[in-house]
């Protein structure tokens, strides 16, 4: 934060907010929004800035949540755990480890709030297991007159249905409890195989493993996949030398360099692709779920992300493909992919289908429009939906097709913020 500017972490986004909270409790969150609508401020909170999407960018109020963080109870009987809305997900993974708890799904990185990470839905990969804001069982918010909202399946339940992934939308939520199991072990088996292979076996690749997904190097045939599965142990963790010359060396290191070549030379790039491709070998490992699920990414990027329906992935796939190879773009990233059971979250990207996930990604400072424009124009012809929390251009009226239930979410966010307190220019253009 310099002279009042605000920027997320992909840097494709700024905002200079006319003021700045950082409350120490739910009472001082709430007086801050009443104050707000008073002095006819909007208001938004802020994460730790991991969505590419404007989504909580605002020259109103900005409410940072980092003193509100913790576990505030953990109820072994009914297997939840509830946490203040600023807690990182790497503190409550650590925190439940150490009780012997676990999440059952988590995303591939865990620097998030576990409300920013959830009100953009974010997500992992899993058969059976959905995204984070599937595994939440209450919620606590405050709404635009400043008071402080419960829900759960019983209390308030079509808030519930909604505000899991409330977008910021319909207030700001100051306290999550996940549904939580006891802690298990995960065996990760990483290799290479070839792209038509994971097209022609996606459905028994799917329902052969709890969690399953690839990446593909464009300008390759080349994929790396991960299968992760429940094990009856022993722990055998990725040993420490290994795991610094893969994770850090070379997926963090050597890839960075890569990128910084790519960008400044973009014919070199399907060359670097063919050989990064190659670079990462075959392994296996067992450990706690986070440890399996996560990894540090330290190369910055930016992101675009859509969810189509789970029988569309491989058409989907051979369309990306084929676009890549006769555009003529040089994309250093590799291709994203994973897949999520249907859930009955209002405007969850799996709401209501199975879905698999495509994410196109580009370095940091490399011209990214043509790329994203040309796979958008794909997912979109599979109905594909937008993560929140990255790039695309979507707006009220497409996403309303391709959302059963849009009318729902936004006839509540009328009942829950008439005045618009919660309001900016992302929400207008997708919420209308």
């Amino acid at each position: 934060m310099k002279n009042g500017t605000w920027r997320n972490w992909g840097g494709n986004v700024s905002a200079r907010p006319a003021r700045e909270v950082t409350p120490a409790s739910v009472d001082e969150l709430a007086a801050a929004v009443r104050k707000a609508a008073e002095d006819g401020l909007k208001v938004k909170a802020v994460g730790t800035g991991h969505s590419f999407t404007a989504i909580a960018a605002t020259d109103g109020l900005l409410i940072r949540p980092q003193l509100l963080t913790g576990i505030r109870n953990i109820d072994r009987e009914a297997g939840t755990v509830t946490v203040e809305a600023g807690t990182p997900l790497k503190r409550l993974n650590v925190a439940l480890a150490r009780e012997g708890l676990s999440l059952t799904n988590m995303g591939d990185i865990m620097e998030q709030t576990v409300s920013g990470a959830t009100s953009t839905g974010t997500h992992g990969t899993g058969r059976d297991s959905g995204s984070i804001a599937a595994q939440i069982k209450g919620l606590e918010l405050v709404t635009a007159d400043g008071s402080v909202l419960v829900c759960s399946e019983k209390e308030n339940p079509e808030v519930f249905a909604a505000a899991r992934i409330g977008l910021g939308a319909l207030g700001i939520v100051t306290a999550i409890t996940f549904a939580v199991e006891p802690l298990f072990l995960l065996t990760a088996r990483e290799e290479p195989m070839q792209l038509d292979r994971v097209i022609a076996e996606l459905d028994e690749l799917w329902a052969e493993n709890e969690h399953f997904e690839f990446y593909w190097f464009p300008h390759t045939d080349s994929t790396n996949t991960k299968r992760n599965n429940r094990s009856a142990g022993p722990e055998r963790p990725v040993g420490q030398l290994t795991g610094w010359f893969e994770d850090e060396f070379l997926s963090n290191g050597v890839f960075q360099v890569a990128q910084l070549v790519g960008r400044a030379a973009p014919a070199t790039i399907p060359a670097i692709a063919r050989i990064s491709s190659k670079a990462l070998s075959a392994r296996t490992y067992t450990d706690i779920p986070y440890k399996v699920f996560t990894s540090p990414r330290r190369v910055r990027f930016v992101e675009m992300e859509y969810a189509v329906p789970r029988e569309a992935l491989a058409e989907t796939l051979r369309e990306l493909k084929t676009m890549v190879d006769r555009s003529g773009l040089r994309v250093s990233f590799p291709v994203e992919v994973r897949t999520a059971p249907a859930d009955d979250i209002t405007l969850s990207t799996a709401s209501g289908r199975d879905s698999a996930y495509v994410a196109v990604h580009m370095f940091r400072g490399t011209p990214y429009q043509a790329y994203f424009t040309a796979a958008e124009r794909i997912f979109t012809a599979h109905e594909g939906r937008p993560h929140w929390g990255k790039v695309h251009t979507r707006d009220a009226e497409y996403l309303a097709g391709v959302y059963p239930r849009f009318g729902e979410f936004t006839a509540l966010r009328d009942r829950l913020d008439p005045e618009r307190l919660f309001q900016n220019d992302y929400l207008r253009r997708v919420l209308g």
